[in-house]
């Protein structure tokens, strides 16, 4: 629309205003209303789909993992003339977790993976994707069995919860490869690696 409209996302990962529905952000093996057996499919990635544009800010945030990140991205995000959008990494009362906890939690979600920080600039005409959390190095089981939506599952069907949370192992280590991979080009190169036409 070439005009200058900024998003949030509080990323809850469900349907959070009409009572905790299982959606297309609803991550793999979460237990959620319309998921009773742990959702089969990976979430949606919102971030890339918006990225696909070329034109858009993207930023993703857990503000009590990294404040400082989070501060730095939607500064950013409020600088660009255009569509900027910011996912962040939000609690939820059907996460069922323990909410005295919940900013270690977001710690932990970056540290194993599951919620990578970065940022995509289109004025950075050289290398507009940036990853700005580390590798993955943390515990995703130990991060998940924390949570009602992933334990409800493997006490309930055990054997369903090892496989989703192996399945969920597969997408972080696929997603943080793929990131990477993407950190890696620049706008600079062509396809083959050769000086591309700015």
């Amino acid at each position: 629309s070439g005009r200058d409209v900024n998003i949030l996302v509080l990323d809850t990962e469900v349907y959070s205003n009409t009572g905790g529905q299982a959606s297309k952000a609803t991550p793999r093996g979460a237990v959620a209303k319309f998921a009773a057996g742990g959702k089969p499919g990976r979430k949606k990635d919102l971030g890339m789909m918006a990225m696909a544009y070329g034109n858009v800010f993207v930023g993703q945030i857990s503000l009590g993992a990294n404040p400082l990140h989070a501060i730095k991205t939607i500064r950013a995000a409020e600088s660009y003339r255009g569509t900027s959008l910011l996912i962040a990494y939000a609690h939820c009362i059907g996460q069922g977790i323990n909410m005295t906890t919940a900013l270690n939690l977001q710690k932990e979600a970056v540290a194993c993976g599951y919620w990578p920080l970065y940022h995509f600039d289109p004025r950075d005409h050289q290398q507009p994707f940036r990853l700005d959390s580390k590798e993955p190095v943390g515990d995703y089981k130990a991060f998940a069995d924390q949570q009602a939506r992933f334990a409800m599952l493997a006490r309930s069907k055990p054997e369903a919860a090892e496989r989703f949370a192996e399945l969920a192992k597969q997408d972080i280590a696929y997603r943080w490869k793929f990131y990477s991979g993407l950190a890696e080009v620049s706008r600079a190169e062509g396809p083959n690696g050769d000086s591309a036409a700015q």
